[in-house]
């Protein structure tokens, strides 16, 4: 117990007192994660208000999180702000999960796949960050993602002290509660802009391709970016011409979109020279009646 009551006073410390009472309402009606006993037996698991949670999780679209200090799966030391200048995934897991977050690493693995052949290689970070302190060691997150496959080519898999993982989960609205099986958290998944800012919330633990890569198209093809105005009518071709084939769980560039805007354009260059030949003509024609 005594460890609870540290923990909730690091987490009051790290984050505002307006977003603190936010997750105190959340909270209240979520029974003590610490097991009871009644009559010799345990109480049943805490359960996460949903809807609650993803109001919570929700309001944080918009804020910049703080600067936090974490450790990635090499033990070096890494700041959030490391990341600034491309769009970032935030995935919550824990390592000694064995159902949910697996199944959400892989089907991210899939995912991020997908989204890079789509807006290219190097153009968003992603990170999995483990949020049970006490357990999730940069040795544990380097084996739980080499168990799935995950080569670390701009994913890293990071923990943190106690006090930081109170600070950086609350500030991306990311809420979860001891259980007796582990945690009760939210399947959730955050992106971020290339400023730091956070864009999207996504959620559940397979979710569909287009729930993430279309946010990470509207990032990278940024329509109002400030590098010129032919970068940014190539950006906007890449934006609407690259499009998402449920068939095949890809995206492509879809040409005939750039084609209809070509004849689009010709039709209207012909109807230009049209008027202006009749016009000519006419008054051509004019002269001719005045002799």
């Amino acid at each position: 117990m005594p460890g609870l009551v540290k923990a909730g006073i690091s987490f009051v410390n790290a984050i505002p007192l307006r977003r603190f009472l936010l997750i105190a309402t959340l909270l209240y009606s979520i029974p003590d994660p610490v097991l009871s006993q009644h009559h010799g037996q345990q109480t049943a698991s805490p359960v996460l208000d949903k809807d609650k949670s993803l109001s919570y999780s929700q309001s944080v679209i918009g804020e910049t999180p703080g600067n936090y200090q974490l450790v990635n799966q090499d033990r070096k030391t890494v700041s959030l702000n490391d990341y600034r200048g491309k769009p970032l995934v935030i995935n919550f897991i824990y390592s000694s999960c064995y159902h949910t977050c697996p199944v959400m690493t892989a089907n991210l693995k899939g995912i991020v796949k997908v989204a890079r052949e789509a807006v290219g290689q190097d153009s968003f970070a992603v990170i999995s960050l483990g949020f049970d302190a006490k357990t999730d060691s940069p040795e544990r997150m380097r084996l739980f993602a080499t168990q799935r496959g995950i080569d670390f080519n701009g994913w890293d898999f990071l923990s943190a002290d106690e006090a930081t993982i109170h600070g950086i989960t609350g500030d991306m609205g990311f809420v979860f509660a001891p259980s007796p099986n582990g945690f009760d958290h939210l399947a959730q998944t955050t992106i971020l802009d290339a400023k730091g800012t956070i864009y999207r919330q996504v959620y559940g633990d397979s979710f569909e391709t287009t729930a993430l890569v279309e946010p990470l198209k509207e990032l990278v093809f940024n329509r109002h970016s400030s590098s010129g105005a032919i970068n940014q009518w190539i950006e906007g071709i890449k934006l609407w011409c690259t499009v998402y084939d449920p068939s095949t769980n890809r995206y492509y560039f879809d040409y005939s979109i750039f084609y209809g805007i070509i004849i689009s354009l010709l039709c209207m260059a012909a109807i230009t020279v049209f008027v202006v030949r009749a016009w000519r003509e006419n008054g051509v024609h004019n002269k001719a009646d005045k002799v």
